[in-house]
C-alpha cells in the first residue's frame, strides 16, 4: 500500500477514535516501548547445538519437516534478524542454555560458561536489543526419567542444581554486557505418567534444589529469576511437581518472577484473570505468550479473543511496565521465520487494541453501574478501524504494511532457507 494511501486512512481512523476520546498518536507512541521476546526454539524446532546426540524429550514435541531449518548459531541469528526486519519497535531474543556455542565439543550442562554465549552476546549489542535465557533441563541422558531438580538421585539433583547455577552467572553476564536486565526462566519436566504414591517428596526436593540454585547471589540489574508451572506434560499426564500452585507459592515466598504461559493450564482455562491476581502478591512476572489446541501444544500466536484479553488486561491494569513478555511455540510445519512475525506481529496488535479502547468512558459507565453503556460500547470498538493504525505504525518503524511482509519471507526462503540441506 502507497504511504500516502496510508497516511491518509491513519488520518480518518484517527479522527474516528479521537470521537471516543482515544489519542492514538499516544497509544503508537506507548506500543514503541513495549519489547516482545522472540524464542530461539522456534527457529530450529527446539534442536540446539550440544552434540550428545540426545533426542528431544521432557515432553516436548516439534512437528513438521518444512525446510530450511537453522542449523548453525550463525544461521539462527540471520533467520532471526530477517524476522526482526519486519516486526515493528524494538525487541528482544530468548536463549535456551543448549543453544551454545561450544566449537564442536561436548560440554555438559553444568559446565557451561559466558564465554559460550559471547557469540549471542556480540550479536545482539550489534543489534541493540537485550538478551532473555533459559537453562534446559531436558534433551539430556540426566533427564530421561522425567525427574531432574526433584529426583531422588542426589547426584544427579546436584548436576541440574549446578546446571541452573551456571545458568544463572550466563545471564547475569549477559544483563551486564548489554546493560539490559536478562530474564531467566526455570521450567522443569518433572513428574509421573500415571498416580503417584508419593507427591510431597518430590515437591521438597524441588524446593531444596530451587533454593540452592538461587542461593547464589546475582545482581537484579543484570538479571532476573522466574519460575515457570504446568499443568502436565507427555509422559506426566498425572503428575506435575511444579505445578501452578506450587511455584506461586515458591515465587511469591522466595521474591521470584512468577511466568504464566498460556498453554499451561486447563484448555478451558485462561490466564487473562490470573494476572491482576499475582500482581496482587509480587512486583512484576514472565509472560509466555503461547497458543494451544486442545492441550499445551504450542501453536503460533494468532489475535484470537484469548490474545485479546490478555493485551487488554496488561493496559487495562497498567501491567505493562511490569511484564516481561516473550513467545513460547515451535512450529516445524510452516516456515520457520513467518512463524516469529505472524506471532509477534500479533501480540504487538493485541496491545493496541488494548491501549485504543475507550478506556476512560467505559470506566465510567462501570463504576456507575451502567452495565448496559459498558457492554454496547465495548461491542462498537470491536469494529474501530484498528488496521489503519497498525498500518501506519508499521510504516513509521520502516516494516512492509499489512501482508506484504511476507513476499519477504518468500524471497528469503527463495534465496537462503531453500539452500540449507
Amino acid at each position: 500500500m502507497a504511504r500516502k494511501n496510508v497516511e491518509q486512512a491513519y488520518k480518518l481512523a484517527r479522527e474516528q477514535y479521537a470521537a471516543s476520546g482515544v489519542d492514538t498518536d499516544a497509544a503508537l507512541r506507548k506500543l514503541r516501548a513495549v519489547p516482545i521476546s522472540l524464542h530461539c526454539w522456534q527457529g530450529d524446532d527446539v534442536g540446539g547445538f550440544e552434540k550428545f546426540g540426545t533426542e528431544l524429550g521432557g515432553g516436548l514435541a516439534a512437528t513438521g519437516n518444512y525446510p530450511g531449518k537453522a542449523r548453525t548459531p550463525a544461521e539462527l541469528r540471520a533467520d532471526a534478524e530477517k524476522a526482526f526486519s519486519l516486526i515493528p519497535g524494538k525487541h528482544r531474543f530468548n536463549i535456551h542454555a543448549f543453544y551454545g556455542e561450544f566449537g564442536g565439543k561436548r560440554v555438559d550442562r553444568n559446565e557451561i560458561t559466558p564465554r559460550h554465549f559471547q557469540g549471542w552476546i556480540d550479536w545482539a549489542k550489534k543489534l541493540g536489543i537485550g538478551l532473555d535465557f533459559n537453562p534446559t533441563f531436558f534433551s539430556h541422558p540426566k533427564a530421561a526419567s522425567n525427574f531432574t531438580l526433584s529426583n531422588a538421585d542426589k547426584g544427579i539433583r546436584k548436576f541440574w542444581v549446578e546446571h541452573g547455577i551456571a545458568c544463572r552467572k550466563i545471564a547475569a553476564a549477559m544483563g551486564k554486557q548489554l546493560g539490559k536486565t536478562c530474564v531467566t526462566n526455570v521450567w522443569i519436566p518433572d513428574g509421573m505418567k500415571d498416580i503417584p504414591i508419593d507427591r510431597v517428596g518430590p515437591r521438597e526436593r524441588l524446593t531444596q534444589s530451587l533454593d540452592e540454585m538461587f542461593a547464589v547471589k546475582i545482581n537484579p540489574a543484570y538479571n532476573l529469576d522466574s519460575v515457570e508451572g504446568k499443568l502436565f506434560g507427555i509422559g506426566c499426564e498425572s503428575y506435575t511437581v511444579g505445578s501452578h500452585e506450587y511455584y506461586l507459592g515458591y515465587a511469591v515466598s522466595r521474591g521470584k518472577l512468577f511466568t504464566l504461559d498460556t498453554g499451561h493450564y486447563h484448555p478451558t482455562e485462561t490466564i487473562t484473570d490470573k494476572i491482576s491476581s499475582v500482581f496482587q502478591f509480587m512486583p512484576e512476572i514472565l509472560l509466555h505468550v503461547s497458543r494451544g489446541v486442545r492441550w499445551d501444544s504450542d501453536h503460533v500466536v494468532i489475535l484470537s479473543n484469548d490474545l485479546e484479553e490478555i493485551g487488554q488486561e496488561l493496559v487495562r491494569g497498567n501491567f505493562l511496565g511490569r511484564t516481561h513478555i516473550g513467545l513460547d511455540y515451535f512450529d516445524a510445519s510452516i516456515n520457520r521465520v513467518a512463524a516469529w512475525v505472524i506471532g509477534t506481529r500479533n501480540m504487538l496488535k493485541s496491545l493496541l487494541k488494548a491501549m485504543t479502547e475507550p478506556a476512560k468512558t467505559l470506566r465510567q459507565a462501570e463504576a456507575g453501574g451502567d452495565y448496559t453503556s459498558r457492554l454496547a460500547l465495548l461491542e462498537e470498538s470491536r469494529t474501530m478501524p484498528l488496521g489503519a493504525l497498525w498500518d501506519y505504525y508499521c510504516a513509521q518503524q520502516d516494516v512492509p504494511v499489512g501482508s506484504a511482509w511476507l513476499a519477504e519471507v518468500k524471497q528469503y526462503e527463495q534465496d537462503v532457507l531453500a539452500l540449507r540441506k
